[in-house]
């Protein structure tokens, strides 16, 4: 619910709503050359929407210990949270950023079993 609250809606060339997911692609893809989460989900042919794979991301990350560092990268850049987000995320508040990375690293040290 974090990724989603105050996002701004915006439309593929398709129509089709765009989510965190189209974010965190978009986030990661300007950071790195690929991540292993991202062709993880988009291998999985059962997920059809954006939230689907989101959470499904979400799920990889938390399982392989980098939800925190994933999700540093894409708020690395100020220009592309305004894209995104409107002022009322947390997202956008420096304070609020580091205290929701805090506690995405310890996170970290816990150890998921979930079904990707």
């Amino acid at each position: 619910y974090l990724c989603q609250f105050d996002l701004k809606e915006k439309r593929s060339f398709f129509g089709q709503r765009k989510d965190y997911w189209d974010f965190l692609c978009q986030g990661l893809a300007r950071r790195r050359q690929e991540h292993e989460g991202i062709r993880f989900v988009t291998s999985l042919d059962k997920l059809k929407t954006p939230v689907g794979r989101g959470r499904a991301f979400l799920r990889y990350c938390l399982v392989h210990r980098q939800l925190a560092e994933s999700l540093q990268l894409c708020l690395l850049d100020p220009e592309s949270l305004r894209e995104w987000y409107y002022a009322r995320s947390p997202f956008l508040s420096s304070q609020h950023r580091v205290e929701i990375l805090g506690s995405l690293y310890e996170l970290d040290g816990i150890t998921f079993h979930l079904a990707l």
